[in-house]
């Protein structure tokens, strides 16, 4: 089992149109993911708590930065949730 704790930039989430930005944050999670646990996009999970975490400004004003914690399973799931110690960075 393999984990990291990843602070991610999501600064690409303001060029997408106002009405698809945490849909687009959530995209570009799931792509940082995949590019360091070395996996495919459909073997990560995003926690619902990281959902909402996303989603808590609304669909226009997601967080510039996540730090996130991804573990991956033996059989290729990356699970990805908020750290226990986490706060949203402006």
């Amino acid at each position: 089992m393999d984990e990291k704790i990843m602070n991610i930039t999501l600064r690409k989430t303001k060029m997408a149109p106002r009405t698809k930005r945490a849909k687009r944050a959530i995209k570009e999670i799931r792509a940082n993911v995949v590019r360091h646990m070395k996996t495919t996009e459909d073997n990560v999970w995003i926690d619902h708590r990281l959902n909402e975490a996303i989603w808590a400004r609304g669909i226009q004003n997601p967080p510039l930065h996540i730090k996130v914690k991804a573990v991956k399973f033996e059989d290729g799931l990356v699970e990805v949730s908020l750290p226990e110690d986490t706060t949203v960075e402006e």
